[in-house]
């Protein structure tokens, strides 16, 4: 049996008018009235009774309109099964603050082109999520790590600062000088700890809880600190001055529970950027 007969039927049913039904169907209304008598011939029933007032219904239409539903139903369910890679999906991603707004950026644009059906989510990174893009150092015990990108700290200042112009700066220099802290910092930590060792040490005047703080912080001249070069991409009014040091970065990745890996939407963003 032809589904648009089943159709244009129940759209006769529905609106007990051919116009209507017509108008809800995108066809003229002599194809609705050639496709109704074509299904009470091959029924061998009558289905409607017409008049000026609309259509009447019949007690065969009315057996029939819940059986022609259900396979209409059932119709769109074999097809849906065939639809799945066209099919929008969601993903929330728990976003750490402070990060890269540039390589963020990127990140988002790569799954956009890459993966055109998924539509994010950005949400905090401790809210409920699918997926957490965050620093390596706040991973969850048996979270499963995937790399991104590293972001180097840099010693930055105002403009007007003394170290401002040098060309580059000794860790013992930093002796006496007025800092601002990010406690959660292991960059900051590491510094503060190899200036201890040589029984020297920086001024704590003012401390933050983000990066995006602190950074607010040395742009209102309370001192100098380490910032990631992610989070000074906005600020063009700071200074930067290279530290003749170990090297000290943060690497930022995906995160996610071992038991979400089999998750289909998850599956395509983790294998997207592990390639």
């Amino acid at each position: 049996m032809d589904l648009r007969l089943l159709r244009y039927f129940i759209a006769v049913f529905e609106e007990q008018n051919i116009t209507r039904a017509a108008q809800r169907c995108h066809v003229s209304q002599p194809s609705i009235s050639s496709a109704i008598k074509q299904l009470e011939e091959m029924l061998d029933v009558s289905l409607f009774k017409r008049s000026k007032q609309g259509v009447g219904i019949t007690d065969e239409a009315h057996h029939l309109y819940p059986r022609a539903k259900r396979l209409l139903d059932q119709a769109h369910t074999i097809e849906d099964l065939f639809k799945g890679d066209d099919e929008e999906q969601h993903i929330t991603i728990g976003v750490f603050p402070d990060l890269s707004p540039r390589r963020l950026a990127e990140v988002l644009k790569k799954m956009r082109l890459q993966l055109p059906n998924l539509t994010p989510k950005l949400v905090d990174v401790n809210a409920e999520c699918d997926l957490r893009m965050t620093v390596d150092v706040l991973r969850n015990q048996g979270e499963t790590w995937v790399p991104l990108w590293e972001e180097d700290y840099i010693l930055c200042m105002r403009p007007d600062h003394e170290l401002a112009t040098r060309e580059f700066v000794l860790p013992e220099e930093l002796h006496q000088f007025d800092f601002i802290e990010c406690p959660p910092c292991e960059a900051h930590q590491q510094t503060i700890g190899l200036l201890a060792c040589s029984d020297l040490r920086m001024n704590i005047v003012a401390s933050g809880e983000h990066k995006s703080q602190v950074m607010h912080l040395v742009q209102a001249g309370y001192g100098i600190s380490f910032l990631p070069d992610g989070v000074l991409e906005t600020a063009h009014d700071l200074v930067t001055v290279p530290l003749r040091a170990p090297r000290m970065f943060r690497r930022v990745g995906f995160t996610y529970s071992s038991d979400k890996s089999r998750a289909e939407v998850l599956s395509s963003v983790v294998k997207l950027f592990m390639q």
